[in-house]
């Protein structure tokens, strides 16, 4: 989002079919004397495209503390997807299919050339969906604690805040109370998102308020809580073809760590790592950034080998 958009970096519009999507790149007039450099020096490679996850108050800001570190010799695409941060909030449901469609054609008209997808959580997931679907599209998969929340048959839409955000009206006040405020946004961040709550600092607080305050955003917040936009990853795994690395925060509450070696096993060959990270929640790259930036970038420059 604009107000906690990284110096260096500038907003760009996307028009999609879903409306108008919102992306951040690296503004030339900051970064020009480092590109040129990358240029001659021969590194300038892939565009490296940062995918935040389908939670209250997500936005590219989740990546935020990581994609600056990549700037100088990336083509970095951070966007607000729709439904979330600056992007249109069309007031609607959501389903897998419309974030598949939305990612793709961030992938073709923005990226254009074969891309490194950085993503989280059931973002994630869902890119490797899109990844089995047009593997043209990318280069390599690194992900932290993918997921479809239905994985190995488990059934989310059976949890009771599914079943009650489900309920017309009753929704919008579970919203309003749970996700819509500071409180109730520092609470999530506390409870689920983070494992040191002492990581968390009122700038995070507050990009994930600006974000879950927007018009309409509850939209895209409920489809994901009642369950609209999950399916079982398992299913997939064994068909994926793009390299892929696998980051696991040791303290996730939402997928634990056991989960993900389950599903790294389905595809043993394409899953190329498998990094748990002591310490961390679900979001490891916003609680401690220092380490997914170095893991990160031992992928992208060994993938130039």
């Amino acid at each position: 989002m604009l107000n906690f958009q990284p110096p260096g970096f500038k907003q760009c519009v996307l028009d999609t079919n879903l409306g108008q999507m919102v992306y951040s790149i690296p503004d030339l007039n900051f970064w020009q004397a480092s590109l040129t450099e990358g240029y001659s020096l021969g590194v300038k490679s892939s565009p490296l495209v940062f995918l935040h996850s389908l939670g209250g108050g997500s936005s590219a800001y989740e990546w935020s503390k990581i994609y600056p570190g990549f700037a100088a010799i990336h083509q970095v695409i951070a966007p607000d997807l729709i439904g979330w941060g600056d992007s249109d909030h069309p007031a609607r449901e959501y389903h897998p299919q419309d974030y598949l469609n939305l990612i793709q054609t961030l992938l073709v008209e923005v990226a254009v050339e074969p891309a490194w997808v950085v993503a989280s959580s059931l973002t994630a997931g869902l890119t490797i969906r899109l990844a089995i679907q047009q593997p043209q599209l990318f280069r390599g998969l690194f992900l932290v604690c993918p997921s479809g929340y239905r994985d190995f048959g488990a059934d989310y839409g059976k949890e009771l805040v599914s079943q009650l955000v489900g309920i017309p009206g009753l929704d919008r006040i579970i919203y309003g109370l749970g996700a819509a405020n500071e409180l109730a946004v520092r609470n999530f961040l506390e409870q689920f998102l983070f494992a040191e709550r002492s990581r968390i600092n009122d700038e995070i607080v507050a990009a994930y308020l600006a974000s879950a305050v927007k018009p309409n955003a509850e939209y895209a917040a409920l489809s994901s809580l009642k369950g609209d936009l999950c399916f079982d990853l398992s299913e997939y795994m064994q068909e994926l073809k793009v390299p892929t690395i696998f980051v696991w925060g040791e303290q996730s509450r939402f997928s634990n760590t056991e989960q993900g070696r389950r599903l790294s096993r389905l595809n043993p060959e394409i899953i190329q790592g498998f990094h748990s990270i002591p310490g961390a929640g679900v979001l490891p790259h916003l609680e401690i950034p220092a380490i997914i930036t170095g893991l990160l970038y031992r992928y992208l420059t060994s993938s130039h080998r």
